[in-house]
C-alpha cells in the first residue's frame, strides 16, 4: 500500500524540480533547443523570462504533481488490494 501523503509530496516536488531544470536549461541552451513552447502550452499563464510567469509555472508544476499523487495513489491502492 502506498501512502497518499508520501506519493503526493514526492510527485509535487519532482514536478517542481523538473520545471526549474527546464527553465535553467532554457537559459543556457541555444534558442533552437528551448522548451518554451511546451511550457507555455502546458502551464496556463506561464510567460518565458518573467518573474510572474516563473512563479505561476512553479505553482502550477507543484499542483500538477500533487494532483497526480492524489489521483494515482488511491487507484493504485485499490488494485493492490484487489489483485495484490
Amino acid at each position: 500500500m502506498l501512502s497518499i501523503r508520501v506519493v503526493t509530496w514526492s510527485l509535487a516536488t519532482f514536478t517542481t524540480f523538473s520545471f526549474v531544470v527546464c527553465v535553467a536549461y532554457g537559459l543556457i541552451a541555444p534558442e533552437s533547443l528551448h522548451m518554451v513552447g511546451f511550457l507555455e502550452m502546458t502551464l496556463p499563464g506561464f510567460k518565458w523570462l518573467s518573474w510572474g510567469g516563473f512563479l505561476i509555472g512553479l505553482v502550477e508544476s507543484f499542483l500538477y504533481g500533487a494532483y497526480t499523487g492524489l489521483v494515482f495513489t488511491p487507484i493504485y491502492n485499490f488494485y493492490q488490494r484487489k489483485w495484490g
